[in-house]
């Protein structure tokens, strides 16, 4: 199974979310960083990701060529502009066309409000969709 994790900025979200794959399904998955930084590819590398892909024109051209099964997420990584300007429209654009189960944690920010997501926090979210993972990894086996 092929998961990609998308983040910003120092990427603090996807090292949470890397960390918790490896320490819950440790084999049998392949975890793809898409950092829109440097920095934050290498951070989600070394919380456990196999490979890092940094920047606009490769996570687009990464997003276009590589069928993956999922891709795991801030919601701003739908909303152009977004992350301090960190989610050009392309890098949106891209990730929206990829068919592939689109795991996007409800973070209130951006002005985006998700109704009856109130009353779960990070944790539960993420743990709900490693949760999944693992369910759809026994149904690929």
């Amino acid at each position: 199974m092929k998961i990609a994790v998308i983040d910003a900025q120092g990427a603090g979200l996807g090292q949470t979310i890397i960390k918790k794959i490896r320490k819950e399904i440790e084999k049998d998955i392949y975890i793809i960083a898409l950092g829109t930084n440097t920095f934050a590819t290498s951070n989600m590398v070394k919380a456990g990701a196999n490979v890092g892909i940094s920047g606009e024109r490769a996570i687009s051209s990464f997003c276009r060529t590589n069928k993956i099964d999922g891709i795991i997420g801030p919601i701003g990584v739908m909303c152009s502009g977004s992350i301090n300007g960190e989610i050009t429209p392309l890098i949106s654009k891209s990730i929206f066309n990829m068919e592939c189960t689109k795991y996007i944690l409800p973070l209130q920010k951006h002005g985006i409000y998700i109704p009856g997501t109130r009353n779960l926090q990070i944790k539960d979210i993420i743990e709900e969709i490693v949760f999944d993972i693992k369910n759809n990894l026994v149904l690929i086996s």
